[in-house]
């Protein structure tokens, strides 16, 4: 294994540790809520009036749509151009994340902090992940070879990417509003 590798593999777990907890942060908020419904009990939410209620959903919806906007396949895909070095393409898919997140920090009012977290979460996960790949990559790569080194680090650990869980936990949220 060369040095470059070995850098990987540690950028690779430091991802795969910080997925990992906030995962098993969700989980566990999920199922004190799924034993609390069990026990025939509600869990604690204040009233909410129908306009309160539709703006809290519109904010989950919003972030949702963020989470995909922002996932690094997605992302990948999106601003894809070619002609760029490997560091031009970095600061692209940086600004585009910082840009997509900044329009929408408004939305963390609505929603619970927790889902805020996990959104703020998949951000620095992001950034950190297309950093650390692009500090392994010669002066010389073009764009084209970070996006492909960013593909095949997803293909090759899935559980680096958080985006599907903070899907999963805005989806989640969402729906215990609409009861």
């Amino acid at each position: 294994m060369s040095l470059d590798t070995n850098e990987l593999l540690i950028a690779l777990s430091i991802a795969a540790v910080l997925g990992g907890s906030l995962a098993y942060l969700f989980w566990k908020q999920r199922r004190e809520v799924k034993n609390a419904v069990k026990a025939n009990e509600e869990p604690k939410q204040p009233a909410l009036d129908s306009s309160t209620r539709q703006l809290q959903l519109q904010a989950y919806e919003r972030l949702i749509l963020l989470t995909d906007r922002i996932a690094l396949p997605n992302l990948v895909s999106r601003v894809n151009q070619q002609g760029l070095s490997a560091r031009e393409m970095q600061a692209v898919l940086t600004h585009t994340i910082k840009q997509e997140f900044e329009y929408n920090v408004t939305q963390q009012i609505y929603v619970t902090h927790e889902s805020w977290e996990a959104v703020r979460n998949l951000r620095d996960q992001n950034l950190l992940i297309i950093n650390q790949i692009s500090s392994f990559l010669p002066a010389e790569a073009t764009g084209h070879d970070l996006n492909r080194s960013i593909l095949e680090m997803l293909m090759q650990s899935p559980n680096a990417s958080l985006h599907n869980v903070v899907s999963e936990v805005l989806s989640f949220e969402a729906k215990k509003l609409m009861k």
